[in-house]
């Protein structure tokens, strides 16, 4: 029977540590790459617009996420709000960039968690936690002992701190990062995160190395590993060719991938052309191409 590996890590008091050691980075905030240096245990705001406490925006089963994590019941996604990278033609706007949701607390986000476990839900989805990742920890013991025991999921943009996903180290059991962009000047313009990529390489080595391909169980609900989501950009401007090459060379040729077609004009996108556009059938077939090119072949949706 699969065990998630954070109930290891409160069995042995190792999980209050990374609480303390986490809550410690907060009072001059490194905890993302920004690195803006506010208190934000005395309420100070960085880029993103967070302070002590975790603002939500909704949290409810989720069936349009991929297909190792929905499974019959659904994925118990927590959106929570703003983001550390406040890309331009974010999907998710409004609680991204205009703060949709409201502060919580710490035990109010355990509630959450123990209700989505409780519904059927087959993992607890953290939708943009890299800026709330003390907060997660610490409403994480007290829903251990609430008698959470389904997987954690930490769904983010890719732009990670090596330094905090140590932290996490035994803590999630997925990791679904997006991997946006091979080139800086890219990265600079949609995001203002030139050095994205050298970032996020660094960042998917180490998830990989805390847990490795996908594994999923009989039913195809995935227990431990990485998924990697790729966006596809209109006139291949995420840089799908070199990713999907670095996935399969650097990463794994197991690295089970979403290549996404969902671009759509959304947020600030009408104004970056020519991101005002979706993205065409060809652009989409041709980057599925790119991955079976690189050796890739665990592709979410795409039969091979």
């Amino acid at each position: 029977m699969f065990v998630p590996s954070y109930i290891k890590l409160h069995e042995i008091n190792e999980l209050r540590k990374r609480v303390e050691k986490a809550y410690e980075i907060l009072k001059g905030c490194k905890i993302c790459p920004r690195q803006c240096g506010v208190n934000r245990l005395a309420g100070e705001k960085g880029v993103c617009q967070v302070g002590k406490l975790p603002m939500v925006s909704s949290y409810h089963p989720h069936f349009g996420e991929e297909r190792p994590l929905v499974g019959r019941h659904g994925s118990g996604t927590i959106f929570l709000t703003f983001c550390n990278l406040l890309c331009v033609y974010c999907q998710n706007y409004e609680i991204s960039h205009l703060g949709e949701g409201s502060e919580v607390s710490i035990d109010e986000l355990t509630k959450m968690m123990l209700y989505l476990q409780k519904i059927g839900c087959h993992n607890i989805n953290f939708v943009t936690p890299t800026h709330v990742v003390p907060q997660i920890l610490a409403a994480l013991p007290h829903a251990i002992e609430g008698g959470l025991s389904v997987s954690l999921v930490y769904n983010s943009g890719g732009y990670e701190r090596v330094e905090t996903l140590k932290l996490l180290d035994g803590v999630f059991d997925i990791y679904m990062p997006d991997f946006k962009y091979a080139h800086p000047a890219v990265a600079k313009r949609f995001s203002k995160a030139r050095d994205y990529p050298e970032v996020a390489k660094a960042a998917l080595r180490e998830m990989h190395r805390q847990v490795g391909d996908l594994v999923l169980d009989e039913d195809g609900i995935a227990q431990r590993g990485l998924l990697v989501r790729h966006l596809v950009l209109p006139d291949g401007l995420a840089g799908t060719r070199e990713i999907m090459r670095f996935l399969a060379q650097e990463i794994s040729p197991n690295t089970y991938v979403n290549v996404m077609d969902q671009y759509r004009p959304c947020g600030q996108a009408h104004k970056y052309p020519p991101l005002n556009r979706p993205i065409t059938l060809k652009e989409f077939q041709d980057a599925v191409n790119e991955a079976f090119e690189a050796s890739l072949r665990r592709l979410d949706g795409i039969t091979v």
